[in-house]
């Protein structure tokens, strides 16, 4: 107060009390929150070159929630293929089993099989994506991923398509036919009468037939399918009968006619000259595409290079994998070293403002003794009352 005079002991004191005041409410404070810098005002340099370092690491660190489900992305897609390889694998297996046999039936339940895995191959590759994002399903699905704030350090993740395995830029692996059925006939009559055959009556009825005839069932690969030794005893329905143990193929009897079904070829024979002269039959079905050799030679071969895409595919993949997860270890120790430089500008260091406090404490009691001193020089005056 103006009106209020103090001696200059002890203004000089009041004054180095409230300074040691000022400095130990900084220490305080400084402890209270760990920081030297907690405003621009303490230092403008410091606080915003903390600010910008520790903005470009949150910048840096959103990103890197985004490498880290690019990472997950990637993955989806490797087990993907890994689950198609394995289906393709399995596809070839099929072909080759198909090679093992010479039965046109087998071969064309092989086809049958190996549509199967191709549309399981087809139904795996739409259920690999993750978060929307399928790399193994073509268009729309191709992954970027950026690695700086200004997206100017990037990587293009290009999709594939192997949801439709019949395109020629995928595994170019084409369902196949399993062939079409047709029917044949053979007349059967009583003699040479047109009184028809039923099915308990004997084949020997028919002179067409005759006791110790053998009859040969072939496909048209010359695989032998069985044989029906004819005897006195020999009913229509037993050749009905052999004729159901063949696959795919099925008889039945109708007025003088025992029509025959077959998804094969089919060729009856007899030791019979009469049979083979009146009532052979050759059925003549669309084939599968397994038919013949060369036909399931020229698929292995396609399987092969769907086999070498996929490898190559993963390879790339796996390349992708690594980039992103190299980048993504080195963004998380970037964020790092942003954090520490800006902890170093502001933070404060706590043991030597812890020793600073002790040193202002003392310094504030011996300030306070140094006041009280002079005042009592100014109460010397009073004596002379």
């Amino acid at each position: 107060m103006s009106d209020i005079v103090l001696s200059n002991s002890v203004r000089s004191n009041l004054t180095a009390l409230q300074n040691t005041a000022d400095l130990l409410s900084r220490t305080q404070n400084r402890l209270a929150t760990g920081k030297k810098v907690n405003s621009a005002l303490d230092n403008p340099n410091s606080f915003f070159t903390s600010e910008n370092l520790n903005n470009r690491a949150q910048d840096l660190n959103n990103l890197l929630d985004d490498m880290g489900q690019a990472v997950q992305t990637l993955k989806a897609a490797d087990q993907g293929l890994t689950a198609i390889t394995g289906l393709v694998e399995a596809a070839k297996a099929k072909a080759n089993q198909a090679l093992q046999t010479s039965s046109q039936n087998d071969r064309a339940n092989y086809v049958t099989e190996y549509n199967g895995l191709l549309d399981q191959i087809e139904a795996l590759a739409r259920d690999a994506g993750y978060k929307g994002k399928n790399l193994l399903g073509g268009t729309g699905n191709d992954l970027s991923v950026y690695f700086n704030e200004d997206n100017t350090s990037n990587i293009l993740i290009s999709a594939v398509d192997y949801t439709d395995a019949s395109l020629t830029t995928g595994l170019n692996l084409s369902s196949l036919s399993s062939g079409i059925a047709a029917t044949g006939t053979i007349t059967l009559t009583a003699g040479t009468a047109t009184t028809a055959l039923t099915a308990g009556d004997t084949l020997v009825s028919d002179g067409e037939f005759a006791d110790g005839d053998v009859l040969t069932f072939t496909d048209g690969n010359n695989y032998e399918l069985g044989s029906l030794t004819i005897d006195a005893t020999t009913t229509v329905q037993d050749l009905i009968d052999k004729l159901s143990t063949f696959g795919g193929t099925t008889a039945s009897l109708s007025g003088t006619d025992l029509s025959i079904t077959s998804n094969v070829d089919l060729s009856i024979s007899s030791s019979s000259v009469s049979f083979n002269s009146g009532s052979n039959l050759d059925i003549d079905a669309t084939d599968s595409d397994f038919a013949l050799e060369t036909d399931i030679n020229d698929v292995i071969a396609a399987i092969n290079n769907a086999l070498k895409t996929l490898r190559t595919q993963a390879s790339t993949f796996g390349t992708n994998l690594t980039v992103v997860e190299n980048r993504q270890n080195f963004t998380r120790e970037f964020i790092n070293t942003l954090e520490s430089g800006a902890d170093m500008l502001i933070l404060a260091d706590v043991n030597e403002e812890g020793a600073n406090l002790l040193a202002l404490q003392t310094r504030q009691q011996l300030s306070t003794t140094a006041l009280s001193f002079a005042s009592q020089a100014d109460q010397s005056v009073l004596s002379l009352f």
